[in-house]
This record gives C-alpha cells, sequence and structure tokens, in this order.
C-alpha cells in the first residue's frame, strides 16, 4: 500500500534521474562505476559508456520490451546486448547486487553476512526457453526459480531450471552454492513441500538446520505464515519489473542475470537513496 510520503520520495529519486525512472541517478552510479572493467591496454580506446549500458538493461527489464525496441539513445541494441552478455559474464550484476545486499544489512544495523534464510519456488511461463517443463500442480510450462532470501526478504541465491524439477531436488542444488557464497547461513525456512529425506540429509551434511513451517490444521484459505511471508514479498518485488513477469530469455544464464540486475537496482536505490 503505498503512502504519501513513499510518493513523495519516489518523485523526488525520479527528478534525479536522466531520462527514465529506471535509470541510475548520480548517487547510485558513483556506487557501480568503481566495479566496472577496466578499459584494456591495447586496441581500439572503448567507446561504449557503461552507465548508459546499465541504464538500458534496466529500462528493458523494467518496462518489459524487448532488445529490439530499445530507445535509440542508448545505442544500437546488439553493442547494448553485447556488452550486457560479456557483463553477465564477468559476474558484474551478481557483484553489484551481492556488495549492495551486505550494505543494506550494515545500514539496517545487522550483519552483513545472514546467518539465516528461507527458501521457496515460483514456477513461470517460459515462452521462448531452450528447454522447459510441465509442472503438473501449477499446470504451466516453463521454468521454475528456485530462491533464498535472508529473513528481511532480500535475495541470496536464485537457481532456474526446467519446471518439472521438484521443490526439494531445486533446493538441492542451491545449498552447495549458499554454503560457498554466505558461509554463515545455518537456518533455513521452508514450507512441507521441502520436507524430503534427500534434502534433509544433504542439509545435515552441510551443516544446515531446515525448519519447515507448516499451515494449521484446519484453517480456510490464506493464511500468513511466519518467516515464509517474506520469500513471497520478494517474488513480488520481482514481478513489479515487468520483463520478469514470464521468463522470455532462451538461455538459463541470461534470465538469472535479468533477475540480478532488477534485485541489485532495488538495493542500490535504496542505499543511495535512504
Amino acid at each position: 500500500m503505498w503512502t504519501a510520503e513513499q510518493r513523495d520520495r519516489m518523485a523526488r529519486i525520479a527528478r534525479k534521474t536522466k531520462r527514465y525512472p529506471s535509470d541510475l541517478t548520480d548517487e547510485e552510479w558513483e556506487r557501480m562505476a568503481p566495479l566496472m572493467p577496466a578499459p584494456g591496454r591495447r586496441g581500439r580506446p572503448r567507446e561504449v559508456e557503461f552507465r548508459e549500458v546499465i541504464n538500458a538493461v534496466r529500462y528493458l527489464v523494467r518496462s518489459g520490451g524487448g532488445w529490439r525496441m530499445l530507445p535509440i539513445h542508448f545505442g544500437h541494441w546488439r553493442t547494448v546486448y553485447g556488452w550486457f552478455r560479456e557483463l553477465a559474464r564477468r559476474f558484474l550484476f551478481q557483484t553489484i547486487h551481492d556488495v549492495e545486499l551486505m550494505l543494506d544489512r550494515e545500514r539496517a544495523g545487522r550483519e552483513a553476512s545472514p546467518t539465516g534464510a528461507v527458501i521457496d519456488s515460483q514456477t513461470i511461463k517460459a515462452p521462448q526457453a531452450e528447454a522447459r517443463g510441465y509442472d503438473a500442480g501449477k499446470k504451466i510450462v516453463g521454468r521454475k526459480r528456485h530462491i533464498a532470501v535472508d529473513t528481511d526478504g532480500r535475495l541470496l541465491m536464485v537457481h532456474l531450471t526446467t519446471a518439472d524439477i521438484s521443490d526439494s531436488a531445486g533446493a538441492q542444488m542451491i545449498l552447495d552454492a549458499i554454503r560457498r557464497r554466505w558461509p554463515w547461513v545455518k537456518h533455513l525456512f521452508a514450507d512441507a513441500a521441502y520436507d524430503r529425506l534427500k534434502l534433509m540429509d544433504k542439509a545435515t551434511y552441510l551443516d544446515f538446520v531446515v525448519e519447515i513451517i507448516r499451515r494449521r490444521d484446519g484453517v480456510q484459505g490464506f493464511e500468513v505464515l511466519p518467516r515464509r511471508w517474506v520469500v513471497e514479498r520478494t517474488f513480488g518485488w520481482m514481478t513489479r519489473w515487468r520483463r520478469l513477469v514470464r521468463d522470455y530469455e532462451r538461455r538459463i544464464d541470461v534470465s538469472t542475470a535479468m533477475i540480478l540486475v532488477a534485485m541489485g537496482g532495488n538495493l542500490a536505490r535504496r542505499n543511495a537513496h535512504p
């Protein structure tokens, strides 16, 4: 629910952008600029401006348009796409997201590295995907996003699979990654779909404690469950970026980079304009 104070804050930020609400403000760019790749020592001087590349990608993810529909003042769409793929290959969007996540946690008075996480999945349609699957429960042909968030809803890990992969099998795939990237995470919260023997065995082996949050017996309709509601809010944050309402990418790595652009953009704006 939007309040007058929130609308006033968004209006103040919008006045600092160059053209579109998705553009980086000067404060946001100052935080990202040191992370950009240095120019090469050989070859032609670099002509592209990384700020404009980031602006173009954020515009595309926020508006939901296609690559060929990028406004021409961002440059040719092939140039933007080529640099987007190169920056994604260098894990730049992952780096920006993780740095902003730790800074946001410290700004909130918490430790930079979380100790607890919530895991869940979301099935979405993927009409252009190279590989798709059928989720019989949701009756959707597409991909499944397996994510882990901290207890405030910040994205810690995302892993994409075809939609026919079960929640517990997808969670097993991200446990190793969580342990490597966020070594202090010990406690995981999940729903009843994750109460499976293989997942519990692997979690125990990796020194995780998995707590299953179940619905109360006899409750009809919607119920807000402790801990689990934050991950549903994170899915809501994702789908405010219209390109993420469906998965329009053929490649999984490109789709993952789109998610990191969106969630990293949320954190960067929150940190730069508290």
